[in-house]
């Protein structure tokens, strides 16, 4: 079930919603969400629901023995213990035909390995919670169920953002829970309607110019998908990977938005987890802007206990590298995801190196850096296959001796020109804006807070009905 399907949004909400206006007492509210929650976890694969309610259990259990224990040496066993099985549990679904393949070949047993929903989020969330017990910043929750409500809340268990026990811990138990019904209406139908109207359509345009990842990852298809990216036009490669680099952005953040709108309606204020990333002028700046809360969890749970920017040279760019290998991993089992995150990492220590002072005297020459290598960071995230992958890069190019332009990439990109204009327009601040400017009149705030939402659920239901492309794209990771 996903957030952007007809039964979430006209069944499964709407119940919840209900079920959480009649039940106003807060141990109430909390047992709803928590049955609705294990639901909508428990839709995709009533399976992989015992793994979730399992890991939970762990770290329940290890962050009270960790929060009894009076010996230093003792509360640290019981965060190992916790980090230990969490990660070797990540590790077995996500990396273990990834590990297996550098021996030979994968065994029939690895490679039937499926990898449960949202995985990666809630192990972060689960591992954050025991160590802020045992940093003393959050106190160790009494009731098991508290725990795997925490960890399963089907707001944002699934793909972010990834929310810190010590954050919602006052309005998921301590606190009456203040609703923001009007804010949260609006911020949950924008980004449907961002899921719905841009990053699908986008996400298509892409997987017709550069092939779909399901393409991309079938080894049968490898000579006609060779073939196919030698044989694209310049043109047709970069508004394929203009329509990804839209996709990828409006998805994810989307789902951010969406999880971040049903939050305020049910009396949750989670992190904003994006903030218009591709107006950045470095590297640096657009990786505080991208999916803020993982660049967070890295840097305040990996790369400062590590040592951060403290210390010698060698010992700041060996945490970084340690960090952006994490990144890298941690969105897939592939050494093109390794390769991804050391991509950024050479261009951070090239922008601490002086780059990014340099760049910061030309506005526009840094922003144009910006795109460019992000860019070719996506090419690097989108090709599982080393060999499809570089074959892509040097027909960006034209060194496959592809031609500049075609009939078909000419005639795709004046079709779909107002759609990655306007894609490219709401990946500015320009929502904002007309937000504020909205607010200050009594009509401008009935259109926000009241036309608006329900224009823009009628539009995307009418997309929705009959549309078989809708996935979003970080389920997968």
């Amino acid at each position: 079930m996903v957030f952007s399907s007809l039964l979430f949004l006209y069944a499964f909400f709407p119940l919840c919603l209900l079920a959480c206006v009649l039940f106003r007492d807060q141990r109430r509210q909390n047992r709803v969400l928590l049955i609705f929650s294990l639901i909508f976890y428990g839709w995709g694969g009533p399976k992989y629901l015992l793994l979730l309610m399992f890991m939970a259990l762990v770290s329940w259990l290890c962050a009270l023995k960790t929060e009894g224990a009076v010996e230093p040496g003792f509360r640290k066993l019981w965060v190992a213990v916790a980090a230990i099985i969490d990660i070797a549990l990540i590790g077995w679904f996500k990396y273990a035909g990834f590990l297996f393949s550098f021996f030979g070949p994968v065994p029939p047993l690895i490679q039937k390995i499926v990898l449960p929903i949202g995985i990666s989020f809630y192990t972060f969330q689960l591992l954050t919670y025991v160590v802020d017990v045992y940093r003393g910043e959050a106190a160790a929750q009494k009731s098991y169920w508290n725990v795997l409500l925490y960890a399963a809340l089907f707001h944002q268990c699934i793909a972010g953002p990834i929310v810190r026990y010590k954050t919602i811990e006052r309005e998921l138990f301590l606190e009456p829970r203040e609703c923001q019904w009007c804010s949260g209406t609006l911020r949950f139908s924008t980004g449907l309607a961002k899921k719905v109207l841009l990053a699908n359509p986008c996400g298509a345009l892409a997987d017709s110019l550069i092939l779909s990842t399901d393409a991309i990852s079938a080894a049968g298809q490898f000579s006609a998908n060779l073939t196919a990216l030698q044989n694209q036009s310049v043109l047709g490669c970069w508004v394929g990977i203009l329509a990804y680099s839209l996709h990828i952005y409006l998805d994810f953040s989307a789902y951010s938005d969406m999880a971040i709108g049903m939050g305020r309606m049910l009396g949750f204020h989670y992190p904003e987890n994006f903030n218009y990333p591709y107006i950045s002028r470095s590297v640096t700046e657009f990786w505080r802007r991208w999916h803020i809360s993982l660049g967070t969890f890295f840097r305040d749970y990996v790369y400062i206990p590590l040592g951060g920017n403290r210390g010698k040279r060698w010992k700041v760019i060996r945490n970084t590298f340690v960090v952006w290998a994490l990144t890298g991993l941690w969105h897939g089992a592939s050494l093109n995801y390794v390769l991804w995150g050391l991509w950024f990492f050479l261009l951070l220590m090239l922008e601490r190196s002086g780059l990014k002072k340099l760049l910061s005297k030309v506005p526009v020459l840094s922003n144009l850096y910006l795109l460019l290598s992000v860019a070719i960071g996506w090419v690097i995230f989108r090709f599982t296959d080393l060999r499809l992958m570089a074959a892509f890069l040097r027909s960006l190019f034209g060194l496959n001796g592809n031609a500049l332009t075609d009939f078909s990439s000419g005639i795709l990109l004046q079709n779909n020109l107002y759609l990655l204009l306007f894609g490219a327009l709401i990946s500015t601040p320009v929502c904002p804006l007309m937000k504020t400017w909205l607010e200050t009149g009594k009509a401008g705030k009935v259109l926000l807070y009241g036309i608006f939402p329900v224009l823009l659920l009628l539009l995307c239901t009418a997309c929705l009905v009959g549309n078989s492309y809708n996935p979003f794209l970080y389920f997968q990771f």
